[in-house]
């Protein structure tokens, strides 16, 4: 079983940064697959980013060029670095991680993970 705890949401301006985190329990950790989701009230879980654990990576076309993506392995942790931010990104975020044998393998879908991390609240204020 693996814990994901993520960190780094809050009420940001437009135009602002925050970085997010997500620190994982499981020290086969180097060997998962990561992604970033979010969903706003009324709205489906939505992909955000995705990282193998070879460092291939994948970003939504809504945050191509302000949000990136990256993983410390040492620190069992995966991070979502924010920057440009627009009302329309306000959401609760999710990590969320599984297991993969190929060091390329991500997914941009849900329903590829098998943890999940609580959440964490963004707000961008117009």
């Amino acid at each position: 079983q693996v814990q994901l705890v993520e960190s780094g949401g809050g009420l940001v301006q437009a135009g602002g940064s925050l970085r997010l985190s997500c620190a994982a329990s499981s020290v086969a950790f180097r060997n998962y697959a990561l992604g970033w989701f979010r969903q706003a009230p009324g709205k489906e879980r939505e992909f955000v980013a995705a990282i193998s654990w070879g460092g291939s990576t994948d970003h939504a076309d809504s945050v191509k060029g302000r949000f990136t993506i990256s993983r410390d392995n040492a620190k069992n942790t995966v991070y979502l670095q924010m920057n440009s931010l627009k009302p329309e990104d306000t959401a609760v975020y999710y990590c969320a991680a599984k297991g993969t044998y190929y060091s390329g393998t991500y997914y941009s879908s849900p329903t590829g993970y098998d943890y999940w991390g609580q959440g964490t609240q963004v707000t961008v204020s117009s």
